[in-house]
């Protein structure tokens, strides 16, 4: 689909900045770092060089996904519309945002030319997907939910999009027995073939523990290139590309 242009920059892990005509959207923001999160990349952008946003929309509570204390810091706009479950929206009024707009899983909310659609997802904590439009434009966010028979709806329901953006580390716990809380590469190929984007691009790869934690705590896939070299086996009309934090990319 072409018409009005559509273009994503990842900032790093699974933060976004999906630009629609004149509308910008941050996805699941994470700015900062801590004794057990590092991103595993650069960090192409600081809050204070966002420029303007007009949505923030954010998949769960995890701190990777949902550093709202950097978003204050940084002299965020507390009036920007947030997009998300009950569990980030109430997380967010405590924070002092005031523009919040809670939806579940196939449920919408619509603010000037943008609306919202939450779809389902599974992690360690609830999380909910994301359908998001403007200007007769579609992308799917994946934030860094595990590969549910629910997500199949998504092509259901929606006739096209035009990008997805999917999660592939394959995360899991060790101390929970390894229990996996991430879809995979291949399991995010998979995916990709029954949305069927025109594009499909890779995020929440890079993610690390730490020396010790990668070791103790979690476990994770940080190449890209299974997942491109997957979806190029099973869906080889969806296009992709691995791309490098602040790369500016045009959807067709």
């Amino acid at each position: 689909m072409t018409g009005t242009p559509l273009t994503v920059t990842r900032i790093a892990h699974a933060s976004q900045l999906i630009t629609i005509g004149n509308v910008r959207v941050l996805t699941d923001p994470w700015f900062t770092q801590t004794a057990t999160y590092y991103h595993g990349e650069p960090v192409a952008q600081t809050v204070d060089t966002l420029g303007r946003v007009d949505a923030v929309v954010i998949s769960h509570e995890h701190y990777d996904h949902c550093d709202l204390d950097a978003l204050v810091a940084g002299g965020f706009d507390l009036g920007t519309p947030l997009f998300g479950p009950g569990t980030v929206t109430a997380l967010a009024a405590g924070k002092g945002f005031t523009d919040l707009h809670t939806i579940e899983a196939w449920e919408s909310a619509t603010v000037g030319d943008l609306t919202v659609t939450a779809t389902p997802g599974k992690h360690g904590v609830h999380e909910v997907t994301f359908v998001i439009e403007a200007h007769g434009r579609r992308v799917f966010f994946g934030g860094d939910t595990l590969r549910i028979p629910e997500l199949d709806q998504v092509a259901e329901r929606f006739d096209h999009l035009d990008l997805a953006i999917l999660p592939i580390n394959g995360l899991c716990i060790r101390p929970a027995n390894g229990m996996q809380v991430v879809m995979d590469a291949e399991e995010a190929a998979e995916l990709a073939a029954v949305l069927r984007p025109t594009v499909a691009l890779p995020h929440h790869y890079a993610f690390h523990s730490g020396f010790l934690g990668d070791r103790m705590i979690t476990k994770g896939d940080q190449d890209p290139r299974h997942f491109t070299d997957a979806l190029a086996r099973v869906a080889p009309e969806v296009a992709t590309r691995i791309v490098l934090p602040g790369i500016e990319v045009p959807i067709p």
